[in-house]
């Protein structure tokens, strides 16, 4: 794998890494359905933007349900689903099964390519799956369970998200790949957006609009951009490897800018996933 596939992709991880952090203050200001409305109109706009000022060609009538599948996941379904998740666990809680992400996006893969990984691969894979329900378990409280499910949900369709906009990038680009699903769902965001809006902004605090923005522009279409480039350039399996420091990365801002609790529990948990995500990935 080439120096450069593997900078963007880091860079494409980093960003993602505050993503949770910053859904989770903006969930404090704003409900989640226009929370993820918001964020997929504000960076649909400067996606069109781009797309007109840089005269890019349209995606053809084969790409569109991958374009779809796109959009229903990274712009619609993870968003969602973690805001709603974030309303009842915090970040940290929610950053453990963020360690499931990279053997998500490695299961679409081989079902979306056609692979045939080793039997370690699926060994390793139930490994993974078992430390997260056994930290689900042991950590929820009764009302935690329904974000837990929540999270594992979003980890399911953003996987499905990444993986098709991987095979995707490879012809259109890294970034016009986003851009294209996010004025995909522009119609629907936008009307569940204006039947959303709240009214009472002017009660919303500065950290919520923080949240709103770095979620919008960094999450939802900047990280994109390096993220999608580095898997064309250097490969899923490759560069997708880089998703294993995530969820350090992520329990490292919840602690350090939100002031949440990192238990040991979160941190032997989130080991364990990265372990089996690692083996389940070099067997894949």
């Amino acid at each position: 794998m080439g120096l450069e596939g593997w900078g963007s992709g880091l860079v494409g991880v980093v960003i993602f890494s505050g993503s949770l952090p910053a859904t989770r203050v903006a969930v404090q200001g704003f409900e989640p359905v226009f929370l993820t409305s918001a964020r997929a109109v504000i960076a649909a706009l400067v996606a069109a933007l781009l797309l007109v000022l840089l005269r890019q060609k349209r995606p053809q009538r084969a790409d569109l349900v991958p374009l779809a599948l796109v959009a229903g996941g990274v712009v619609v379904g993870f968003p969602l689903l973690t805001a709603v998740a974030l309303r009842s666990i915090t970040s940290a809680h929610s950053i453990v099964f963020i360690g499931l992400l990279p053997l998500a996006t490695a299961l679409f893969a081989v079902l979306r390519g056609g692979e045939r990984p080793k039997p370690l691969f699926w060994l390793f894979s139930g490994l993974g799956s078992l430390a997260v329900m056994g930290f689900a378990l042991m950590q929820s409280g009764g009302g935690a369970i329904e974000g837990d499910l929540l999270m594992l949900a979003a980890v399911i369709v953003c996987g499905l998200g990444y993986a098709e906009g991987a095979k995707l990038s490879r012809r259109l680009g890294g970034w016009q790949v986003i851009s294209w699903a996010l004025i995909l769902a522009l119609p629907v965001m936008a009307v569940t957006g204006a039947l959303s809006f709240p009214q009472t902004l002017g009660e919303v605090g500065a950290p919520a609009w923080l949240g709103l923005a770095y979620v919008s522009l960094f999450s939802m279409l900047i990280g994109f951009i390096f993220w999608y480039r580095g898997l064309a350039i250097g490969g899923t399996a490759a560069v997708g490897q880089l998703q294993l420091i995530q969820p350090f990365l992520g329990l490292l801002l919840a602690g350090l800018l939100l002031g949440e609790a990192v238990s040991p529990a979160m941190a032997f948990a989130t080991l364990g996933v990265v372990a089996s995500v690692a083996g389940a990935r070099r067997h894949a």
